[in-house]
């Protein structure tokens, strides 16, 4: 008889790329297969939890196995495809603060773009977006998410801003301390896509600062009197946005 197959955070749900729908058969191929047959130690009829992002999130039942793989049979789906609301975080990589724990909780908190920049301050030379992309994965499939974040290659601040599209608001995190504060800023904040944008370790420096407040539909907030490590700023910014404009309302 099969069973739901449960793991300490609840019950085991695996992102594919495959097309999902009723009786979808589904490979799944080495590393998740070992994932699920020698760690979770899955057995012919067990169900897992799929989803790819586009189909909804369905019941499936292990149905074959192999040494390196195996074959996942849908049945039924059990929740519609949905989608995050259109926030990005726009951030700056700081060395210190590893870009796992940052892309793993801006997963969480529902961000539905995670775009690095490089800025005159920026330590970090280089941003594995390939492990910004399975750190995502990871964190979308605990926090029953249907979606996995968009992970975009790195490039500079003026060049993401040259060609920024128009309709997209900045929320920008201006540690200058002149800026309103974020709550009364947003208070009446319009509906629309939106991006959190956090600078690396010592903040924009002087023209990144005016560039930025420059661009249009451009609103820059205090985070509290208190100077925030980037990680912090950026999670405590994208908290606020969901609590006052986004899905936490």
């Amino acid at each position: 008889m099969s069973s739901d197959l449960i793991y300490p955070g609840g019950k085991l749900r695996l992102f594919v790329e495959a097309a999902l729908g009723d009786g979808a058969a589904v490979v799944i191929e080495e590393g998740q297969a070992h994932y699920l047959l020698h760690v979770m130690r899955a057995k012919l009829g067990d169900r897992i939890s799929l989803f790819n992002g586009h189909d909804g999130e369905w019941l499936a039942e292990v149905s074959e196995t192999a040494k390196r793989t195996c074959t996942v049979a849908c049945k039924i789906q059990i929740a519609p495809q949905t989608e995050v609301p259109d926030l990005w975080l726009v951030f700056a990589p700081v060395k210190k603060t590893p870009a796992d724990y940052l892309t793993q909780k801006a997963t969480e908190l529902g961000v539905r773009v995670l775009q690095p920049i490089m800025t005159r301050r920026t330590i970090v030379t280089r941003v594995n977006a390939e492990r910004m992309r399975a750190n995502a994965v990871e964190a979308a499939e605990q926090s029953e998410r249907v979606t996995v974040p968009q992970i975009r290659e790195a490039v500079t601040l003026d060049k993401l801003l040259a060609a920024w599209p128009a309709q997209r608001r900045i929320l920008f995190c201006d540690e200058a301390g002149d800026a309103r504060p974020i709550r009364e800023a947003l208070a009446n904040a319009p509906e629309g896509p939106w991006a959190v944008f956090t600078g690396p370790e010592g903040g924009f420096d002087p023209a990144e600062r005016a560039l930025l407040r420059a661009q249009p539909h451009v609103t820059a907030v205090s985070l509290g009197p208190r100077i925030l490590r980037a990680d912090t700023a950026a999670l405590s910014a994208l908290s606020i946005w969901q609590t006052l404009c986004g899905d936490w309302r």
